[in-house]
Order: structure tokens, then C-alpha cells, then sequence
């Protein structure tokens, strides 16, 4: 039986921080180059998708990071144009190091204002989502 044809799975770290704001790291590679975005990019085989959000963060940011919360799992099909990937976002905690960019990352920084911020993807969705919804219900 041939194996369907399935979105890929990418994660995304949500670092929030009072006193400095969002971190965000400036894409150096297309789609999106140049733009911000959250840091994350796609699961490994074998690797689950907290251990990747982990991974990714400290590629692409030099941080530590646990992460505490789901924020939510992206999967508009046409929200990468490289093709359907469904994107677990988690709420994380830094545990350790300095935000400089790494990898596929040209800058990290963080943000205390987004206004005029161009974010890429779906990411202004996402953050949009983090911080004004509501509290999640019980049954």
C-alpha cells in the first residue's frame, strides 16, 4: 500500500519576556526572507514536536527554552507556500543563554512594540491568538 500523501509538521516557540517583549527572528532564507517571524521550523523523524520547538529555539535563537503551554495548532493549508504544514505553537520558558540569530535566523531580537513589525506566515495570527484569547474552558 503506497504511503498518502500528508502535511509536514513544523513548531514554533513563543518567547514572551516582561520586561523585553517577543522574541522574534529575522528569516534569512526564502519564503518570507527578511521578514520576522517566531522561531521554529520543522519536526524531525523520531523527534517530538516539544523536543523540536526545543531544538529549533536554541538554532535559531541561542536560547534554553522548556516549553510550559500549547498555544494553539496552525493548519490553514496555504499558510506556508512551500506547501500544507500544520504548526504546533508552544508558550515557552528560557531557561538559559543570550538571543542572538543562528541557523536559518539572520537577527534575533525582542520586540516590546510589533506596530509596523512585517511578520511572516501566519505569525501575526498566532500572536493575535496568544495574548487576547480567552481563557481556555474546563469540562
Amino acid at each position: 500500500m503506497a504511503m498518502p500523501k500528508t502535511p509536514v509538521i513544523a513548531v514554533d516557540a513563543l518567547l514572551v519576556d516582561p520586561a523585553h517583549g517577543v522574541l522574534l527572528i529575522r528569516r534569512a532564507n526564502p519564503p518570507f526572507q527578511g521578514r520576522w517571524a517566531l522561531p521554529g521550523g520543522f519536526v524531525e523523524v523520531g523527534e517530538t514536536c516539544e523536543a523540536a520547538c526545543v531544538r529549533e529555539a536554541r538554532e535559531e535563537t541561542g536560547l534554553e527554552v522548556e516549553p510550559v503551554e500549547l498555544v494553539g495548532v496552525y493548519s490553514t493549508p496555504d499558510r506556508d507556500p512551500r506547501g500544507h504544514t500544520i504548526s504546533p505553537v508552544y508558550l515557552c520558558r528560557v531557561v538559559s543563554g543570550v538571543a542572538r540569530g543562528g541557523d536559518d535566523a539572520s537577527e534575533a531580537r525582542w520586540f516590546s512594540d510589533l506596530a509596523g513589525v512585517e511578520l511572516a506566515f501566519d505569525h501575526a495570527a498566532v500572536l493575535a491568538d496568544a495574548f487576547f484569547r480567552p481563557a481556555p474552558t474546563r469540562i
